[in-house]
Protein backbone atom coordinates (compact mmCIF):
# COMPACT_ATOMS: atom_id res chain seq x y z
CA UNK A 1 0.00 0.00 0.00
CA UNK A 2 1.29 3.45 -0.75
CA UNK A 3 2.11 6.00 1.94
CA UNK A 4 -0.44 8.01 3.31
CA UNK A 5 0.53 11.72 3.38
CA UNK A 6 -2.00 12.81 6.07
CA UNK A 7 -5.69 11.84 7.49
CA UNK A 8 -8.11 10.95 5.28
CA UNK A 9 -11.46 9.22 5.55
CA UNK A 10 -10.96 5.94 5.62
CA UNK A 11 -13.15 4.82 2.46
CA UNK A 12 -10.52 7.05 0.31
CA UNK A 13 -8.40 4.73 -1.93
CA UNK A 14 -4.80 5.26 -1.59
CA UNK A 15 -2.74 5.15 -4.66
CA UNK A 16 0.09 6.49 -6.30
CA UNK A 17 0.26 9.15 -9.56
CA UNK A 18 2.05 6.73 -11.63
CA UNK A 19 -0.76 4.16 -11.05
CA UNK A 20 -4.00 7.13 -11.31
CA UNK A 21 -2.27 7.87 -14.59
CA UNK A 22 -1.83 4.38 -16.07
CA UNK A 23 -4.75 3.30 -15.19
CA UNK A 24 -6.70 5.64 -17.05
CA UNK A 25 -4.86 5.79 -19.91
CA UNK A 26 -2.62 8.89 -19.07
CA UNK A 27 0.95 8.88 -18.48
CA UNK A 28 3.39 11.60 -17.22
CA UNK A 29 6.00 13.08 -19.71
CA UNK A 30 9.05 15.16 -19.47
CA UNK A 31 8.68 18.28 -22.05
CA UNK A 32 11.00 18.96 -25.28
CA UNK A 33 14.70 18.87 -24.16
CA UNK A 34 16.70 22.86 -25.19
CA UNK A 35 18.06 20.24 -28.16
CA UNK A 36 14.68 20.41 -29.24
CA UNK A 37 13.68 24.04 -28.83
CA UNK A 38 15.73 26.68 -29.21
CA UNK A 39 15.87 29.96 -28.05
CA UNK A 40 15.79 31.74 -31.50
CA UNK A 41 13.33 29.72 -32.34
CA UNK A 42 10.74 31.46 -30.26
CA UNK A 43 8.50 34.00 -32.24
CA UNK A 44 6.87 37.13 -31.20
CA UNK A 45 3.21 35.83 -32.63
CA UNK A 46 2.49 32.16 -32.63
CA UNK A 47 1.54 29.12 -30.19
CA UNK A 48 2.31 29.64 -26.55
CA UNK A 49 4.68 28.06 -25.17
CA UNK A 50 4.37 27.13 -21.23
CA UNK A 51 8.03 27.46 -19.21
CA UNK A 52 8.87 27.10 -15.59
CA UNK A 53 8.84 30.77 -15.13
CA UNK A 54 4.73 30.61 -16.51
CA UNK A 55 3.67 28.11 -14.18
CA UNK A 56 1.67 29.96 -11.22
CA UNK A 57 -0.08 28.53 -7.88
CA UNK A 58 -2.07 25.81 -10.23
CA UNK A 59 -2.51 28.98 -13.32
CA UNK A 60 -0.59 29.65 -16.45
CA UNK A 61 0.60 33.60 -15.63
CA UNK A 62 0.70 34.30 -19.93
CA UNK A 63 2.64 37.61 -19.17
CA UNK A 64 5.46 37.48 -21.67
CA UNK A 65 4.91 33.72 -22.70
CA UNK A 66 7.44 32.29 -25.11
CA UNK A 67 5.56 31.07 -28.20
CA UNK A 68 6.52 28.92 -31.27
CA UNK A 69 5.77 28.64 -35.30
CA UNK A 70 2.67 26.25 -36.73
CA UNK A 71 6.25 24.41 -37.73
CA UNK A 72 7.49 23.41 -34.31
CA UNK A 73 3.78 22.69 -33.47
CA UNK A 74 3.95 20.56 -35.72
CA UNK A 75 6.92 18.94 -35.03
CA UNK A 76 6.46 18.77 -31.06
CA UNK A 77 3.20 17.44 -31.50
CA UNK A 78 3.56 15.03 -28.72
CA UNK A 79 4.09 17.63 -25.82
CA UNK A 80 0.72 19.57 -26.95
CA UNK A 81 -1.24 20.09 -24.12
CA UNK A 82 -5.07 19.10 -23.45
CA UNK A 83 -7.41 20.49 -20.66
CA UNK A 84 -7.07 18.78 -17.86
CA UNK A 85 -3.48 18.51 -17.93
CA UNK A 86 -1.45 19.45 -15.19
CA UNK A 87 1.83 21.32 -15.58
CA UNK A 88 4.62 20.93 -13.61
CA UNK A 89 8.07 23.20 -13.30
CA UNK A 90 10.72 20.40 -13.72
CA UNK A 91 13.79 22.62 -11.37
CA UNK A 92 14.40 25.21 -9.17
CA UNK A 93 10.96 25.73 -7.40
CA UNK A 94 9.42 22.17 -8.14
CA UNK A 95 6.30 22.02 -6.09
CA UNK A 96 4.70 24.79 -8.97
CA UNK A 97 1.73 23.01 -10.62
CA UNK A 98 -1.13 24.48 -13.13
CA UNK A 99 -4.15 22.88 -14.24
CA UNK A 100 -4.69 23.47 -18.16
CA UNK A 101 -7.43 25.08 -18.86
CA UNK A 102 -10.03 24.75 -22.02
CA UNK A 103 -8.80 28.35 -23.68
CA UNK A 104 -5.32 26.56 -22.86
CA UNK A 105 -5.38 23.40 -25.12
CA UNK A 106 -3.46 23.09 -27.73
CA UNK A 107 -0.49 25.10 -25.83
CA UNK A 108 2.75 23.52 -25.84
CA UNK A 109 4.26 21.98 -22.64
CA UNK A 110 7.80 23.60 -23.10
CA UNK A 111 11.41 23.08 -21.94
CA UNK A 112 11.81 22.93 -18.33
CA UNK A 113 8.26 21.27 -17.75
CA UNK A 114 6.36 17.81 -17.08
CA UNK A 115 3.19 17.18 -18.35
CA UNK A 116 1.04 15.23 -15.90
CA UNK A 117 -2.42 13.44 -17.57
CA UNK A 118 -4.58 12.28 -15.51
CA UNK A 119 -6.74 10.05 -17.62
CA UNK A 120 -10.19 8.80 -16.89
CA UNK A 121 -9.04 7.23 -13.75
CA UNK A 122 -9.60 10.11 -11.58
CA UNK A 123 -10.99 14.02 -12.08
CA UNK A 124 -7.71 16.08 -12.96
CA UNK A 125 -9.37 19.25 -11.34
CA UNK A 126 -9.22 17.85 -8.01
CA UNK A 127 -5.92 16.03 -8.46
CA UNK A 128 -4.45 19.43 -9.18
CA UNK A 129 -5.97 20.66 -5.52
CA UNK A 130 -4.45 17.38 -4.45
CA UNK A 131 -1.27 18.27 -5.50
CA UNK A 132 -0.76 21.83 -4.05
CA UNK A 133 -1.89 20.34 -0.40
CA UNK A 134 1.06 21.42 2.11
CA UNK A 135 2.23 17.78 2.68
CA UNK A 136 2.32 16.89 -1.01
CA UNK A 137 4.29 20.03 -1.72
CA UNK A 138 6.58 18.70 1.17
CA UNK A 139 7.13 15.08 0.03
CA UNK A 140 8.23 16.16 -3.56
CA UNK A 141 10.70 18.97 -1.96
CA UNK A 142 11.81 16.19 0.16
CA UNK A 143 12.10 13.58 -2.85
CA UNK A 144 13.44 15.84 -5.77
CA UNK A 145 17.15 15.50 -6.57
CA UNK A 146 19.91 18.08 -6.88
CA UNK A 147 22.27 20.02 -4.63
CA UNK A 148 22.82 23.45 -6.20
CA UNK A 149 19.17 23.17 -7.19
CA UNK A 150 16.18 20.88 -7.35
CA UNK A 151 15.43 18.97 -10.15
CA UNK A 152 11.79 16.44 -10.74
CA UNK A 153 11.37 13.85 -13.02
CA UNK A 154 8.76 11.18 -14.18
CA UNK A 155 9.98 8.42 -11.69
CA UNK A 156 9.41 10.84 -8.40
CA UNK A 157 6.33 12.13 -9.82
CA UNK A 158 4.94 8.70 -10.46
CA UNK A 159 5.71 7.60 -7.02
CA UNK A 160 3.94 10.49 -5.28
CA UNK A 161 1.45 8.98 -2.85
CA UNK A 162 -2.36 10.14 -3.76
CA UNK A 163 -5.36 9.80 -2.17
CA UNK A 164 -8.79 9.60 -4.10
CA UNK A 165 -12.32 10.15 -2.09
CA UNK A 166 -15.37 9.10 -4.21
CA UNK A 167 -15.76 10.56 -7.91
CA UNK A 168 -18.46 12.79 -6.58
CA UNK A 169 -16.75 13.89 -3.38
CA UNK A 170 -13.92 14.55 -5.85
CA UNK A 171 -16.38 16.91 -8.10
CA UNK A 172 -17.42 18.69 -5.08
CA UNK A 173 -14.29 19.29 -3.62
CA UNK A 174 -12.71 20.41 -7.02
CA UNK A 175 -15.93 22.52 -7.87
CA UNK A 176 -15.90 24.19 -4.41
CA UNK A 177 -12.18 25.24 -4.84
CA UNK A 178 -12.69 25.69 -8.36
CA UNK A 179 -15.41 28.42 -7.66
CA UNK A 180 -12.08 30.70 -5.70
CA UNK A 181 -10.04 29.93 -8.09
CA UNK A 182 -12.74 31.22 -11.28
CA UNK A 183 -12.70 34.52 -9.16
CA UNK A 184 -9.11 34.98 -8.73
CA UNK A 185 -9.13 33.92 -12.91
CA UNK A 186 -11.57 36.87 -13.09
CA UNK A 187 -9.33 39.28 -11.42
CA UNK A 188 -6.31 38.10 -13.58
CA UNK A 189 -7.83 39.03 -16.43
CA UNK A 190 -8.74 42.16 -15.02
CA UNK A 191 -4.93 43.20 -14.44
CA UNK A 192 -4.19 41.64 -17.87
CA UNK A 193 -6.61 44.16 -19.37
CA UNK A 194 -5.10 47.19 -16.94
CA UNK A 195 -1.31 46.13 -17.85
CA UNK A 196 -2.05 45.90 -21.71
CA UNK A 197 -3.32 49.64 -21.10
CA UNK A 198 0.12 50.32 -19.49
CA UNK A 199 1.99 48.99 -21.86
CA UNK A 200 0.28 50.68 -24.24
CA UNK A 201 1.01 54.06 -21.97
CA UNK A 202 4.93 53.03 -22.18
CA UNK A 203 5.03 53.54 -26.04
CA UNK A 204 3.93 57.65 -25.56
CA UNK A 205 7.91 57.44 -23.70
CA UNK A 206 9.11 56.83 -27.26
CA UNK A 207 6.92 59.36 -28.77
CA UNK A 208 7.89 62.07 -26.18
CA UNK A 209 11.99 61.12 -26.32
CA UNK A 210 13.84 64.09 -25.44
CA UNK A 211 17.57 62.88 -24.92
CA UNK A 212 19.18 59.61 -23.98
CA UNK A 213 21.54 59.01 -21.35
CA UNK A 214 22.33 56.03 -19.12
CA UNK A 215 19.96 53.94 -16.90
CA UNK A 216 22.57 54.36 -13.86
CA UNK A 217 22.13 58.28 -14.46
CA UNK A 218 18.34 58.20 -13.62
CA UNK A 219 18.30 55.29 -11.56
CA UNK A 220 19.99 53.14 -8.50
CA UNK A 221 19.64 49.28 -8.35
CA UNK A 222 19.95 48.18 -4.59
CA UNK A 223 20.27 44.50 -3.55
CA UNK A 224 17.19 43.24 -1.42
CA UNK A 225 17.89 41.60 1.88
CA UNK A 226 17.49 37.54 2.42
CA UNK A 227 14.18 36.77 4.00
CA UNK A 228 13.94 33.04 4.57
CA UNK A 229 10.43 31.77 4.28
CA UNK A 230 10.79 30.03 7.82
CA UNK A 231 11.82 33.69 9.05
CA UNK A 232 8.37 35.31 7.75
CA UNK A 233 6.24 36.06 9.92
CA UNK A 234 2.26 36.59 8.65
CA UNK A 235 1.62 40.07 7.76
CA UNK A 236 0.47 42.41 4.60
CA UNK A 237 3.42 43.52 3.64
CA UNK A 238 4.31 41.76 -0.02
CA UNK A 239 7.88 39.63 -0.36
CA UNK A 240 9.25 40.32 -3.78
CA UNK A 241 11.51 37.68 -5.09
CA UNK A 242 13.59 37.41 -8.40
CA UNK A 243 10.23 35.85 -9.55
CA UNK A 244 8.18 38.70 -8.74
CA UNK A 245 5.76 38.52 -5.55
CA UNK A 246 6.65 35.48 -3.55
CA UNK A 247 4.76 35.68 -0.11
CA UNK A 248 4.01 38.47 2.83
CA UNK A 249 5.94 39.59 6.05
CA UNK A 250 4.66 41.71 8.70
CA UNK A 251 7.05 44.68 7.96
CA UNK A 252 8.76 46.18 4.84
CA UNK A 253 12.09 46.58 3.97
CA UNK A 254 11.28 49.62 1.55
CA UNK A 255 8.65 52.47 1.66
CA UNK A 256 6.12 51.82 -1.95
CA UNK A 257 5.29 52.55 -4.01
CA UNK A 258 8.29 50.90 -5.47
CA UNK A 259 9.57 48.85 -8.50
CA UNK A 260 11.48 45.56 -8.17
CA UNK A 261 13.37 44.10 -10.67
CA UNK A 262 14.60 40.14 -10.70
CA UNK A 263 18.14 39.19 -10.15
CA UNK A 264 18.51 35.77 -10.07
CA UNK A 265 16.43 33.20 -11.19
CA UNK A 266 14.30 32.10 -14.08
CA UNK A 267 12.46 35.77 -14.08
CA UNK A 268 16.21 37.25 -13.78
CA UNK A 269 15.59 40.83 -15.36
CA UNK A 270 11.48 41.51 -14.84
CA UNK A 271 10.20 43.86 -13.68
CA UNK A 272 7.63 44.29 -10.67
CA UNK A 273 5.68 47.07 -8.77
CA UNK A 274 4.14 47.23 -5.55
CA UNK A 275 2.01 50.41 -4.38
CA UNK A 276 2.39 49.65 -1.12
CA UNK A 277 5.61 49.21 1.08
CA UNK A 278 7.48 46.05 0.45
CA UNK A 279 10.41 43.60 0.96
CA UNK A 280 12.60 42.49 -1.86
CA UNK A 281 14.67 39.72 -0.58
CA UNK A 282 18.12 39.26 -2.17
CA UNK A 283 17.13 37.69 -5.61
CA UNK A 284 15.98 40.98 -6.32
CA UNK A 285 17.23 44.28 -6.78
CA UNK A 286 14.48 47.77 -6.10
CA UNK A 287 15.00 50.83 -7.58
CA UNK A 288 15.91 53.87 -6.33
CA UNK A 289 15.40 57.43 -8.69
CA UNK A 290 18.40 59.66 -9.07
CA UNK A 291 16.29 62.48 -10.26
CA UNK A 292 13.06 63.44 -7.41
CA UNK A 293 11.23 64.93 -10.58
CA UNK A 294 11.01 61.69 -12.36
CA UNK A 295 7.74 59.49 -10.93
CA UNK A 296 8.21 56.07 -9.71
CA UNK A 297 5.08 55.08 -12.41
CA UNK A 298 6.83 56.93 -15.11
CA UNK A 299 10.02 54.72 -14.10
CA UNK A 300 8.22 51.35 -13.92
CA UNK A 301 7.23 52.00 -17.66
CA UNK A 302 10.87 53.05 -18.93
CA UNK A 303 12.21 49.88 -17.50
CA UNK A 304 9.24 46.96 -18.56
CA UNK A 305 11.18 49.01 -22.02
CA UNK A 306 14.43 48.59 -21.01
CA UNK A 307 16.17 45.40 -22.59
CA UNK A 308 17.11 43.77 -18.80
CA UNK A 309 16.33 40.68 -19.65
CA UNK A 310 19.40 40.69 -22.49
CA UNK A 311 22.00 41.15 -19.62
CA UNK A 312 21.10 37.72 -17.91
CA UNK A 313 24.11 35.42 -17.89
CA UNK A 314 23.58 31.60 -18.87
CA UNK A 315 24.10 29.58 -16.04
CA UNK A 316 22.62 27.27 -13.80
CA UNK A 317 21.14 29.84 -12.20
CA UNK A 318 20.67 32.42 -14.22
CA UNK A 319 21.42 36.35 -12.75
CA UNK A 320 21.12 39.71 -13.88
CA UNK A 321 24.60 41.65 -14.88
CA UNK A 322 23.56 45.20 -12.31
CA UNK A 323 26.67 47.12 -14.07
CA UNK A 324 25.58 45.75 -17.54
CA UNK A 325 21.83 46.75 -17.16
CA UNK A 326 22.89 50.33 -15.69
CA UNK A 327 25.05 50.81 -18.89
CA UNK A 328 22.22 50.09 -21.01
CA UNK A 329 21.27 53.34 -23.01
CA UNK A 330 17.17 54.61 -22.67
CA UNK A 331 15.17 57.53 -23.80
CA UNK A 332 13.58 59.66 -21.50
CA UNK A 333 11.18 62.79 -22.07
CA UNK A 334 11.71 65.80 -20.72
CA UNK A 335 9.58 66.25 -17.07
CA UNK A 336 6.82 67.55 -17.61
CA UNK A 337 6.17 64.57 -19.95
CA UNK A 338 7.23 62.10 -17.61
CA UNK A 339 4.77 63.53 -15.28
CA UNK A 340 1.77 63.38 -17.47
CA UNK A 341 2.59 59.84 -18.26
CA UNK A 342 2.91 58.88 -14.83
CA UNK A 343 -1.12 60.91 -14.10
CA UNK A 344 -2.50 58.82 -16.75
CA UNK A 345 -0.54 55.56 -15.27
CA UNK A 346 -1.65 56.08 -11.73
CA UNK A 347 -5.50 54.56 -11.38
CA UNK A 348 -4.06 51.13 -13.24
CA UNK A 349 -1.36 50.84 -10.70
CA UNK A 350 -4.16 51.63 -7.89
CA UNK A 351 -6.46 48.96 -9.32
CA UNK A 352 -4.07 46.45 -9.87
CA UNK A 353 -3.37 46.58 -6.32
CA UNK A 354 -6.62 46.53 -5.49
CA UNK A 355 -7.65 43.42 -7.63
CA UNK A 356 -4.29 41.60 -6.26
CA UNK A 357 -4.85 42.33 -2.77
CA UNK A 358 -8.23 40.67 -3.08
CA UNK A 359 -6.50 37.11 -5.37
CA UNK A 360 -4.41 36.98 -1.90
CA UNK A 361 -7.01 36.99 0.19
CA UNK A 362 -9.18 34.72 -1.77
CA UNK A 363 -6.07 32.30 -2.53
CA UNK A 364 -5.72 32.01 1.56
CA UNK A 365 -9.27 31.27 1.90
CA UNK A 366 -8.64 28.49 -0.89
CA UNK A 367 -5.26 27.68 1.06
CA UNK A 368 -6.72 27.45 4.17
CA UNK A 369 -9.94 24.96 2.78
CA UNK A 370 -7.69 22.41 0.85
CA UNK A 371 -6.15 20.98 3.65
CA UNK A 372 -9.82 20.77 5.42
CA UNK A 373 -11.65 19.33 2.84
CA UNK A 374 -8.68 16.71 1.82
CA UNK A 375 -8.86 15.45 5.44
CA UNK A 376 -12.33 15.54 5.98
CA UNK A 377 -12.07 17.70 8.75
CA UNK A 378 -14.12 20.37 7.41
CA UNK A 379 -17.31 19.01 6.18
CA UNK A 380 -18.55 19.98 2.08
CA UNK A 381 -21.63 21.81 3.14
CA UNK A 382 -19.98 23.66 5.88
CA UNK A 383 -17.14 24.98 3.37
CA UNK A 384 -19.54 25.70 1.01
CA UNK A 385 -21.32 28.88 2.78
CA UNK A 386 -17.83 30.06 3.57
CA UNK A 387 -16.99 30.12 -0.09
CA UNK A 388 -20.73 31.62 -0.91
CA UNK A 389 -19.48 34.86 1.15
CA UNK A 390 -16.74 35.09 -0.87
CA UNK A 391 -17.34 34.87 -4.16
Amino acid sequence: MSELLFPAPERWEVTTLGNVCAAGGGSIQTGPFGSQLHASDYVSSGTPSVMPQNIGDNIIDEDGIARIRDADVNRLSRFLLKEGDIVYSRRGDVTRRALIRREQQGWLCGTGCLRVRIGSEAIPQFVSYYLGHPRVREWITRHAVGATMLNLNTKILSALPVILPPRSEQYAIAGLLGSLDDKIAVNHRIITGSKDVLQALSQSIFIAKSRQVELREIVELRYGKALKASDRIPGDIPVFGGNGASGSHYRALVSGPGIIVGRKGANAGSVSWSDSDFWPIDTAFYVIPRNSNMPMEFLYLLLRTTPLRGEVGDSAIPGLNRDMALSIKVWIPDVEAAMDIAQQAHPHFKLQEQVEKENRTLAEMRDGLLPKLMSGEVRIRDAEKVVEDAV
